[in-house]
């Protein structure tokens, strides 16, 4: 079972999801002075204010989208749900349509509602500039702690404060991930890692998955509190690395299709460049003598030799599935994935450093309810239940507070933009 959930202690905790008035107003001025942080990372890459970027492949990229665009939809999402909604104290029992303000421009919901603007839309030239997109991210960031400041210290009258802290920490995650797609030099590394460790085997457990009632904000999938029995489990010490996927690629892992499952056969297939390799990947060499291979990778717009004891990066679901196929294993379910996060760190299970797939598709817990203000969204689950797949974890890229090992995000399994990695478990 589980420790019970602390309250946060700093802005960075992943606790932030109890954190009451004081610490969400200072983590809400840290997330937007993040973004602006960002924007200026971008500009600085681009060498322009105007921040354009090359329109890539809608279906490939769909996370691609023009950064001044995003940075005003994070504003304006705030407004939305905070500044303008009459009813944000009821919290998550707020109506899905609830009674709204004015925007601060009446033009904001045209700009940057993603239920009115279409794709083409979002690249359109007519768009706010940076100047006033950061003007609007100022006054929207005043108003939300304005009123911040007399809101009910519960977790109804907390609860859209914390969703939009969370949502600027998730969209600054796609602001990295869009500079690694687009290759933009950021200036953002990785950080250092450990030398990798032997597989751990955990006992048979009862575990309870899901965060109970009273526990904060909780995204909608993460919901609903059960119990499940486990039994025994050896798992990896860490994600998958560079050195072992090499031997999977040295030993025809592309080109073998008994080791790809029929719909990852299919989407390899799809593939215009040929694939041979993970996405970002120039070369990856054959490991000779035990000493491991060679991989040079795109990083930020540089190609740099990826250290073979790094996890390896930037796969989709279907490959994690192939090489675990290959390798006589399986990719890690989400429950054991939680039960080592959360037991064995001092063991030597390491995480944090990419976002892991895990086995099966998205499913609700029992008592799943969809959020207000995810209900056709992007964040919705509910679309995803049975074709996305998990990810636990983290990447480099995720602000501290979102690293908890009780996250539970998703995604199509053809995703491969992402820092997306996996671990797998005997079988």
């Amino acid at each position: 079972m589980a420790a019970p959930l602390s309250s946060p202690h700093s802005i960075d905790s992943p606790d932030m999801q109890r954190a009451g008035r004081e610490l969400l107003s200072l983590a809400l001025i840290d997330a937007r002075n993040h973004t602006l942080h960002l924007l200026s990372l971008y500009e600085e890459a681009l060498g322009s204010s105007a921040l354009a970027v090359p329109r890539t492949d809608d279906i490939a990229d769909p996370g691609v989208v023009p950064p001044v665009w995003l940075a005003g939809h994070i504003g304006w999402f705030a407004e939305w749900w905070i500044g303008r909604n009459t009813q944000r104290a009821f919290g998550a029992d707020c109506p899905v349509r609830p009674t709204r303000l004015a925007a601060i421009d009446p033009q904001a919901d045209g700009w940057w509602d993603p239920a009115q603007a279409t794709r083409e839309q979002l690249w359109s030239p007519g768009l706010p500039d940076l100047g006033q997109t950061k003007a609007y991210l100022l006054e929207t960031l005043e108003s939300t702690l304005e009123l911040l400041e007399n809101a009910a210290e519960t977790d109804p009258g907390l609860y859209f404060y914390r969703l939009a802290l969370f949502h600027e920490d998730l969209r600054g995650e796609q602001f990295i991930v869009m500079a690694q797609t687009l290759g933009l030099r950021l200036g953002i590394e990785q950080m250092p890692i450990a030398v990798t460790r032997e597989p751990l085997v955990l006992p048979a457990t009862q575990w309870e998955l899901g965060l109970p009632e009273g526990c904060g904000f909780a995204f909608a999938q993460e919901q609903g509190a059960h119990r499940v029995d486990v039994p025994e489990f050896e798992i990896d010490a860490q994600p998958v690395t560079w050195n072992q996927y090499i031997e999977f690629v040295d030993e025809g892992g592309y080109d073998r299709k008994e080791f790809w499952h029929p719909q990852g056969w299919r989407w390899l297939a799809s593939q215009i460049d040929g694939r041979r390799g993970p996405r970002h990947v120039e070369q990856i060499g054959a490991a000779r003598h035990g000493t491991g291979g060679s991989v040079l990778q795109h990083r930020f717009g540089a190609t740099v030799r990826a250290a073979g004891h790094h996890s390896a990066v930037h796969l989709s679901w279907w490959e994690a599935d192939a090489w675990a196929r290959w390798a006589g294993r399986r990719i890690a379910t989400e429950v054991e994935w939680e039960i080592a996060a959360l037991t064995a760190a001092r063991r030597g299970f390491r995480w944090a450093d990419v976002h892991e797939w895990t086995a099966g598709t998205l499913r609700p817990w029992p008592g799943f309810r969809a959020d207000p203000w995810s209900r056709g969204g992007e964040f919705d689950p509910t679309p995803a239940f049975g074709q996305a797949r998990v990810l636990r974890g983290a990447s480099f890229a995720t602000r501290a507070r979102l690293r908890s090992p009780r996250r539970r995000g998703f995604t199509l399994p053809d995703r491969d933009d992402g820092f997306f990695g996996f671990r797998t478990c005997s079988l």
